[in-house]
């Protein structure tokens, strides 16, 4: 059964997206369309997601759910008008919070945002960029900068474990593909890899898995069989074991289920203040 769900903000609507993704994720029995709607700040913007939502209410005969952080009073009351099931994260938990930290909030849209001159928010640009010019094995020699190196099979999630890494913890992620060369001869960790071997954690992930998600980008080709994938797969879990080298299956995870367990399983600890 499908039904709509919006994540409005007066923000950037990450947290109301993120916090109602994770929620909504506990239902199985639902397929949820995602409507989006940051910077909701206006009469006009709150006229034009409240139309919407009526709209979508029309349409498919049921309500609509709404996940909100919203400060902005006018905006916050034409919502709680609008019909929909409204979840309101100021409203539900600001209250609890001031009674107990005995201090009123500040009720200033964007407070998290106004960090953008923080230690937190350069690291965070930092470590990103450094995921994208370390990626795929491309550059080696900043890998002593690096607090971890993944290591994985072309398609295992090492790219964007390394962005999200360095996005939401602030660390400084490489990652290097185990191709077919590296099998050649003695099963061994590739050279520019051996000086760091205390910075090294692998991904594997299910050989049909690998194969559909290749099958996607270049179809019915030798790098998406079911063949390869297999015997890729059972290679580098080899090395893994002979190297001594942590690995987990992102097979079934998120990208975000893969980055925590990942910083769990290394003991990684997170770079933001």
């Amino acid at each position: 059964m499908q039904r709509t769900v919006f994540f409005v903000s007066d923000g950037t609507g990450i947290t109301a997206e993120s916090f109602g993704q994770s929620l909504l994720a506990q239902f199985e029995g639902y397929e949820f369309q995602h409507v989006t709607c940051p910077y909701i700040d206006s009469a006009e913007k709150t006229a034009e997601i409240i139309g919407q939502i009526h709209n979508t209410h029309k349409l498919e005969q049921i309500q609509p759910i709404v996940f909100m952080t919203v400060l902005i009073d006018e905006v916050s009351e034409a919502l709680h008008g609008s019909g929909a099931y409204i979840v309101d994260l100021f409203q539900t938990f600001l209250p609890g919070l001031e009674q107990q930290l005995g201090e009123h909030p500040l009720y200033k849209p964007g407070k998290k945002r106004s960090t953008t001159h923080s230690h937190s928010y350069h690291r965070r640009i930092e470590a990103v960029q450094f995921a994208l010019d370390n990626d795929d094995g491309a550059r080696t020699r900043y890998y002593d900068k690096a607090d971890i190196i993944l290591l994985g099979a072309s398609r295992s999630g090492k790219t964007p474990t390394c962005i999200y890494l360095g996005l939401q913890f602030g660390i400084f992620a490489a990652n290097y593909p185990i191709t077919e060369e590296d099998f050649e001869g003695r099963l061994t960790l590739p050279a520019p890899l051996k000086p760091f071997r205390d910075k090294l954690f692998g991904l594997t992930i299910n050989a049909s898995r690998l194969a559909g998600i290749r099958h996607e980008r270049r179809p019915n080709s030798r790098y998406s069989s079911s063949q390869q994938c297999q015997y890729e797969i059972q290679t580098i879990e080899q090395l893994y074991r002979r190297e001594n080298v942590k690995y987990l299956s992102t097979t079934d995870s998120s990208i975000e289920e893969i980055a925590t367990r990942v910083m769990s399983l290394t003991d990684l600890k997170r770079r933001l203040k």
